[in-house]
């Protein structure tokens, strides 16, 4: 969806999720997801009756879905498929804004998880749901490339594993080589899971 196609409430969702991704959940305020979605405050109330911990729980889902997406374009962009690419992709998308934008800015699924004592025990049932709504398609991506079915589900939880611990410590280090790192060193792992033909 365009960002000028979204209405007041998907733009607030999407701003909320930017903003958590810079400064965490406690340092997103609601007045300043309003200004960042272009959005009248009064609308806040209106859309998020349940507050600021409704609007982070939101957020995260969009988060959890937008990165499911993201697998399908991924295994589509590869000559050819094998799970090492496919989290060779992954990783590159962010050494990719690492690079070229700076280190300001991180998972939202993860920052939230960070900050869920302050954003309400509903946080973690909904960072929880986000990380499986990205596991699935991740799961289902690597059987397509060989992967059994019955190794898929872990090879995707360590993939996500890994990828949001390289992107911690690449912030902590300015620097993307935690994340060329962990993508070098599964790589073969993961390659190795697939099923001879």
């Amino acid at each position: 969806m365009a960002e000028s196609r979204r209405g007041p409430r998907e733009r607030m969702v999407f701003s909320a999720a930017q903003l958590i991704r810079r400064e965490g959940v406690t340092a997103t305020g609601m007045r300043d997801v309003a200004a960042h979605a272009e959005a009248p405050r009064g609308s806040l109330q209106h859309y998020f009756p349940g507050g600021k911990e409704q609007l982070v729980n939101e957020a995260v889902n969009w988060a959890g879905r937008y990165a499911g997406k993201r697998i399908a374009r991924f295994l589509a962009g590869l000559d050819r498929p094998t799970p090492s690419g496919l989290f060779a992709a992954m990783v590159r998308q962010w050494t990719d804004e690492y690079e070229t934008a700076g280190f300001a800015a991180g998972c939202p699924v993860a920052a939230a998880t960070v900050d869920c004592a302050s954003a309400g025990t509903s946080t973690w049932d909904a960072a929880a749901a986000a990380f499986a709504t990205w596991r699935r398609p991740l799961a289902d991506a690597l059987t397509e490339t060989g992967v059994p079915r019955d190794r898929a589900d872990a090879l995707a939880t360590l993939m996500i594993s890994a990828l949001e611990g390289a992107i911690l410590m690449a912030r902590a280090e300015q620097d993307v080589r935690p994340l060329k790192t962990v993508a070098r060193e599964l790589g073969p792992l993961l390659d190795s899971a697939v099923r001879p033909s």
